[in-house]
């Protein structure tokens, strides 16, 4: 039998294409096939019964099988080495890898870095059998490493991010290391209540966390609800988007890199670059990632590489005109902020081959030769999973790393549109860069229902119409006059306004990085105060929430941004405050404490989320005198249901692994969870198999 050591390590749609940019006739040979971009595969439920036991330790036909009534099902993920392929603009060629990735039972070679979608109904049980197949891995053995070290590249766990479950146990707990040939069975008991909505997994294995995501070991994760709002609950709004067609959109940073041969002081290698830095795969290479310098500060853009959109580089979509769509979009991706823009193409230029795109320069000139000026309005209805209170019409969203957002999106013409990940400002960006546009793909669009009006409105007459279909009566005046009244979505709310009159505790957050010595600390605080701030303990519990509390969380920065997210329980957004002590959260508010004009915190004030970046125009130059730079953030959460530990962290995900991180526990109001903190919980094989 495998010995189990514990020790802490505390619906589809059209099939799209595109041809893009080539050079000499053999790579329009090797380049002129479809490359398609659509939904992720769902993940089929696997053949072995629901009431498995972790690592099958009693036979399964001594159990019963689960009752009838009983939702239960099980998944298989394999965690395993994986060869493939991914375009490169800069080559009009495809580059081959070796990475790892999550695959199920049923493999789909061709988008191999993008992880099946894992769809689950409020009420159910799921069973994932995580079974990591990498190699084994000296790195993971505990004495061998520093903890806030990147280290255990092999070693894996798996984090549904943003769902409400329980974080202890085999539940949503990323404090278990599961160690190359160990198979673990997680179990997501998902509440009959929990909000239907956009969610994700990933790996998050504290010191190989980034490595794995950035290879692509991420997947959308979908609660599905059917339930409609009556006089005296809320209902789901998938029930007024029932019949719009539905993209899942994935969007990663797979950041491999061709390295050298091995040599003293380089185990993997060095990184092969151009002369102007950028990185290069030359024939006969296979693409890797292998070592924490393919991260840090402006390496994504650095790179050359391209977002990939559900493990596609540069595709294009297929729409119809007027036809309302769901995008459902999911930031799985490390070292990039996406500003997502929709712009209308010029006449006949996208069934031209566009020419390789080897420089920021050349990107800029293609974009201002093949796409117009004037960006496309769409509705934001919903932020990390969560149903927002009115849809927000924009034409551009800012996704952070761990972000998700829905969107009710119409293409007005039949034409093509360009999908642009827009410029924006230093301090708003993960790279700490002022970065310039990158194309990400392009809409295809036939010809259909003519638009009439403004987006915004067509879009609300959609959601009315559908309203006067599924909306039981009682309830159906007031769900069409909010629709009216602004795109309101009162009745599809998943959680009550937080008021000031419930908060009980505060908390405080400050992220650090300590760069006066020669090595550099990333650190979090409890207090505002920089001193405080320490990296990462595994065997220290950092804060102590009890349950049924109601907390108001002040959090900021000392040095550059960051984008916090915090496990379990979600929060709601009170304040976003500048260094010149402005409110920038409410719609239309204008940030430009920094110089430049930033976006993205305009329309959060109310929101609900699991993430949130936290900014600060401090980067180690002097700020100018009396002006602190930092923006004050409030948000107020409650902690519900589940008690247990579990972690929050700077989701820039090198960042969490180099020690930008905290344990965080619920605990019943006398303080006693039951079991003592730093309990050992690190899975691994015994290699003799005994006991």
């Amino acid at each position: 039998m495998l010995h189990l050591d514990v020790k802490f390590a505390r619906t589809s749609l059209a099939t799209l294409a595109i041809a893009l940019a080539i050079g000499s006739a053999g790579q329009a040979a090797a380049q002129d096939a479809e490359r398609t971009v659509e939904n992720p595969r769902t993940l089929g439920d696997s053949s072995q019964p629901a009431s498995k036991l972790l690592l099958a330790a009693v036979p399964d036909a001594t159990r019963p099988a689960p009752a009838p009534t009983v939702r239960e099902r099980v998944l298989n993920l394999n965690v395993v080495m994986t060869d493939g392929q991914l375009y490169n603009p800069a080559t009009g060629l495809n580059d081959k890898v070796r990475l790892r990735s999550y695959n199920g039972t049923d493999v789909d070679p061709t988008k191999p870095y993008v992880s099946p979608t894992i769809e689950i109904r409020p009420g159910e049980t799921i069973r994932v059998n995580l079974d990591n197949q990498l190699p084994a891995d000296p790195g993971c053995a505990m004495s061998d490493h520093m903890p806030d070290k990147p280290h255990c590249f092999n070693g894996t766990n798996l984090h549904t991010h943003g769902l409400w479950v329980n974080p202890a146990g085999n539940g949503d707990n990323v404090l278990l290391s599961i160690n190359p040939g160990v198979k673990f069975q997680y179990e997501y008991n998902v509440p009959g209540e929990h909000p239907s909505g956009t969610f994700w997994y990933h790996t998050h294995r504290h010191g190989s966390t980034a490595l794995q995501v950035s290879s692509g070991m991420a997947g959308a994760l979908i609660i599905r609800g059917d339930r409609l709002p009556t006089l005296k609950s809320n209902g789901d709004l998938d029930t007024i988007v029932a019949g719009m067609p539905e993209r899942i959109l994935v969007m990663q940073q797979i950041q491999y890199a061709c390295r050298t041969a091995p040599s003293p002081g380089h185990p993997h290698g060095t990184i092969k670059q151009t002369i102007k830095g950028r990185y290069l795969c030359e024939p006969g290479d296979v693409g890797v990632i292998e070592d924490y310098d393919q991260f840090g500060p402006g390496s994504w853009p650095a790179s050359g590489r391209y977002t990939s959109l559900n493990g596609e580089v540069l595709p294009s979509f297929n729409a119809v005109q007027g036809q309302v769509e769901r995008w459902r979009m999911i930031h799985a991706g490390v070292r990039d902020t996406i500003s997502l823009q929709f712009f209308k193409a010029k006449p006949g230029k996208l069934i031209k081959k566009l020419r390789l795109i080897k420089s920021a320069e050349d990107e800029e000139k293609v974009i201002r030769e093949t796409c117009g000026t004037e960006a496309l309005p769409y509705s934001v209805v919903a932020a990390d999973g969560l149903t927002m209170a009115a849809g927000q019409q924009t034409k551009l969203t800012t996704f952070q790393p761990g972000y998700r957002y829905d969107a009710l999106v119409v293409f007005p013409d039949t034409a093509g549109y360009c999908v642009i990940d827009s410029a924006a400002p230093k301090a708003g960006t993960v790279n700490a860069l002022a970065v310039s546009r990158q194309l990400l793909g392009f809409v295809n669009v036939a010809p259909g229902t003519k638009v009439t009006g403004t987006v915004g409105t067509y879009v609300t007459d959609a959601l009315v119409a559908n309203a006067t279909k599924v909306i039981p009566a009682d309830v159906q005046p007031s769900v069409i006059a909010d629709l009216k009244a602004g795109m309101k979505l009162t009745r599809f709310v998943p959680h009550p306004t937080i008021e000031a009159s419930e908060v009980t505790g505060t908390q405080e957050l400050t992220f650090f990085i300590d760069t006066a010595t020669p090595d550099t600390k990333f650190e979090v605080g409890n207090t505002l105060v920089t001193a405080d701030a320490k990296s990462y303990d595994p065997n220290r519990l950092d804060r102590a929430l009890k349950l049924g509390g109601v907390d108001e969380w002040t959090l900021q920065s000392h040095f550059v941004s960051h984008p916090f997210h915090i496990h379990v329980n979600p929060f709601q957004i009170v304040s976003i405050i500048d260094p010149n002590g402005k409110d920038v959260s409410a719609i239309g508010s204008v940030d430009d404490a920094g110089g430049d004009v930033d976006p993205q915190y305009a329309g959060l004030k109310g929101v609900w989320k699991d993430t949130l970046w936290i900014k600060s125009l401090i980067n180690g130059n002097s700020m100018p005198e009396g002006f602190s730079g930092i923006y004050t953030v409030k948000v107020r959460t409650r902690y519900e249901r589940y008690i247990g530990e579990f972690v929050l962290h700077c989701h820039i995900l090198d960042h969490e692994d180099q020690g930008m991180m905290q344990n965080v526990a619920v605990v019943l109001p006398d303080g006693n969870v039951g079991a003592p903190a730093g309990t050992p919980q690190q899975l691994q094989v015994n290699p003799h198999g005994n006991h």
